[in-house]
């Protein structure tokens, strides 16, 4: 059951800012499941691998193929589609929509960009979720980057 949204808004580089948060989450032993459309995933997989030459952030494009106990030693998953059995119970929503089924997660994390159509799809998350009853927690950008 989810306890609490939270909203990074004013996000000049949304995928940027997503991989400092699952940095942060990696180091601080967290596991995440990272849902978007497959082209927003497949620019995250590149900058995960080179936004930082420092660090490395473990990381797998979870799908119908996908072992399962790749999957389970894998800490952030990236999903393109339905959420898989034994998911982590943290979702970083980089969509367009709220997700329909926030069953397997304990906590919802969604970044919204400076962009128009970014900002209205983020506004209407915020509605869906507040007549779900969910509580909210909102992060300006000032704060976040």
């Amino acid at each position: 059951m989810v306890g609490e949204v939270e909203f990074h808004t004013g996000v000049a580089d949304k995928v940027g800012f997503a991989c400092r948060l699952l940095r942060k989450a990696f180091r601080q032993g967290a596991r995440v499941l990272v849902s978007a459309p497959a082209d927003v995933l497949a620019h995250l997989d590149r900058q995960l691998w080179t936004f930082d030459e420092r660090d490395f952030v473990p990381h797998l494009r979870v799908g119908a193929g996908t072992s399962a106990a790749l999957a389970a030693r894998t800490p952030i998953w990236l999903v393109d589609g339905v959420v898989p059995a034994g998911a982590p119970s943290i979702l970083l929503n980089l969509g367009v929509d709220a997700p329909a089924d926030l069953a397997p997660f304990e906590r919802v994390i969604e970044v919204v960009a400076r962009e128009p159509d970014d900002e209205q799809a983020g506004r209407a998350r915020w509605r869906d979720y507040k007549a779900r009853g969910l509580a909210i927690r909102h992060h300006g950008a000032a704060g976040s980057e």
